[in-house]
Formats: C-alpha cells, sequence, structure tokens
C-alpha cells in the first residue's frame, strides 16, 4: 500500500493509502460526514522521503 496525497473542495489536502492499481474518485471524508461526495484530483508532493525496512542497511553500508 501507498500513501497518495488528494485534493477536496471541502477538506483541502489529505491523504490517502491504497494500492498503485487503485484510484480514488471521490473524497471519503465528505462520505463519512454525510455530505455529497466531491471529486478528487490527485496531488504530487515534494520533498518525499522513503524508509529502508529491514535488517542490514546500516550494517550493510547502503549508499543509496
Amino acid at each position: 500500500m501507498a500513501v497518495y496525497l488528494y485534493f477536496c473542495e471541502i477538506h483541502n489536502e489529505f491523504e490517502f493509502e491504497h494500492g498503485m492499481s487503485e484510484n480514488l474518485e471521490e473524497c471519503p471524508k465528505c462520505k463519512e460526514e454525510g455530505l455529497e461526495p466531491q471529486k478528487v484530483k490527485r496531488l504530487i508532493a515534494g520533498n518525499t522521503s522513503f524508509i529502508l525496512n529491514g535488517s542490514g542497511w546500516a550494517r550493510d553500508n547502503y549508499k543509496g
């Protein structure tokens, strides 16, 4: 699962986790609040980073 950044006219920017093959079209926060679901746009986030999970990255002197 990956975390994606979306924009809704009512809730502004929010993060949502889903698989790469899935696509979010309506705002889940609007649905939760009983509002008319707004269409969302997926944003491109800047200053992203990633975490290397598992053992051995520091020990193996991973330089990326």
